[in-house]
């Protein structure tokens, strides 16, 4: 039977809506990713001149104790010294929780300021809460009501997630991907990719190039170079785990015998000063994309990947501010490389395909990883990477950099369980 008129005017009615809709989180969307891009850019300005002035003058390390004290106080005297960082973020999309304006200049100042003394650290911990604290306001301003609210905090994530990295696509669906592990919300999915590419195109105007690499090596596919492939993801699944470990276990060791915040940034600030002290260079300090290139391009320290994970764990656990998936790029290359001969694959492309199992792993986000694999390194290996990103995800357990992160459905079989990372 035909429809009648009602329905037919339903449908019209319906048509008009959604198109409304679109009209909407478009104009929007690019609102959002035009004031995130811009602060996104100033902040990738201020930590990459932070960073160039700390490895020009080495000096500028011993003041890391002292970093950790400004970065306590700053935060106290802001109210905000009980911030849960990025896990409020996603806590924030699941619930009627808002983040507060304020997290954007303290976690931009704190964050440059971690570099600057040379804290191992990433910067897009800092970009997820900056993106999202000025997307929230935005929303505010505009009297959205609660379930536009959690998409306006994936729209500032995307944008200033690709303002900074140059990886529009990928930072879209990682915002959409990283808080419900089995559950995207596609509702925000316009808003989302309009935010992340009005972020990206602004840093480009800028002259912010995006992070791209080229892989030398990638292998003939077959039976062969298949089984090497699946064998490297199964030891960066378990790298993974161990980095998410580590993080965990030195951060409780900090809250177990140092109560004080103060005393804490200190203890964290020597800490990792006598670390790089020891090591004899500064390869470690700052976010270490330069070390990623390196493992791309060449040889690196085949114990490289774990000391990164110590220095991160020593510094973020400590109380400075910054991020863990650019540390988990330095982990993931570096041991990619490391392990090359071990599983008889060229290094450069050994490399790539620990950065990209890492974050996997790390994030259980392996949609977001497969497509960050084609927009960083080309799509010629893109079907390795899929194994790589499947592989990864399936044996890394339930473990996850962020606590409040929730794995809605088993990662073995077709089930429901609704748990948090641990």
């Amino acid at each position: 039977m035909g429809k009648s008129r009602g329905e037919e005017v339903k449908g019209e009615i319906a048509v008009i809506k959604d198109l409304k809709d679109f009209i909407k989180w478009v104009l929007i969307a690019v609102i959002v990713g035009g004031l995130v891009g811009l602060v996104g850019v100033a902040f990738r300005f201020s930590i990459d001149y932070a960073t160039h002035l700390r490895q020009a003058n080495f000096w500028m390390l011993f003041f890391l104790p002292i970093g950790g004290i400004f970065i306590v106080w700053l935060y106290k005297i802001m109210g905000a010294e009980n911030d849960r960082g990025t896990n409020f973020v996603l806590v924030s999309i699941r619930s009627e929780e808002h983040i507060s304006i304020k997290t954007a200049p303290l976690i931009f100042i704190s964050t440059v300021l971690t570099h600057l003394v040379g804290g191992s650290a990433g910067k897009e911990g800092g970009a997820l809460q900056l993106g999202s604290s000025i997307s929230n306001k935005i929303g505010e301003i505009l009297k959205l009501d609660q379930h536009d609210m959690h998409t306006m905090t994936m729209c500032g994530m995307s944008a200033a997630f690709a303002a900074l990295f140059g990886t529009p696509v990928t930072s879209a669906v990682f915002a959409l991907e990283v808080v419900s592990i089995g559950i995207m919300h596609y509702s925000a999915l316009v808003p989302c990719i309009i935010a992340a590419a009005t972020g990206s195109l602004i840093a480009e105007k800028f002259g912010i190039e995006p992070e791209k690499f080229v892989l030398r090596g990638i292998p003939e596919l077959g039976a062969t170079s298949i089984g090497k492939v699946i064998l490297l993801a199964i030891l960066c699944a378990f790298i993974s785990v161990l980095f998410c470990f580590i993080m965990k276990k030195v951060s409780w060791g900090y809250n177990r015998w140092i109560k004080s915040r103060y005393v804490k940034g200190i203890v964290g600030g020597f800490i990792v000063l006598a670390f790089t002290l020891i090591v004899g260079n500064s390869d470690y300090n700052g976010g270490g994309m330069n070390i990623v290139a390196n493992a791309i391009e060449g040889k690196v320290f085949i114990g490289a990947f774990l000391l990164k994970m110590i220095f991160t764990a020593f510094t973020l656990g400590s109380g400075f501010k910054g991020g863990e998936i650019v540390p988990s790029f330095f982990t993931g290359a570096t041991f990619g490389n490391a392990a090359a001969g071990i599983v008889g694959l060229n290094s450069s492309f050994a490399a790539g395909i620990g950065l990209i199992a890492v974050f996997c792993g790390v994030t259980n986000c392996p949609i977001s990883a497969l497509i960050l694999s084609v927009e960083m390194f080309g799509a010629e290996g893109v079907l390795f990477f899929a194994i790589v990103c499947g592989v990864s995800y399936m044996l890394s357990g339930y473990t996850g950099l962020y606590s409040e992160q929730k794995i809605v459905y088993s990662k073995t079989k077709t089930k429901f369980i609704d748990q948090k990372t641990c």
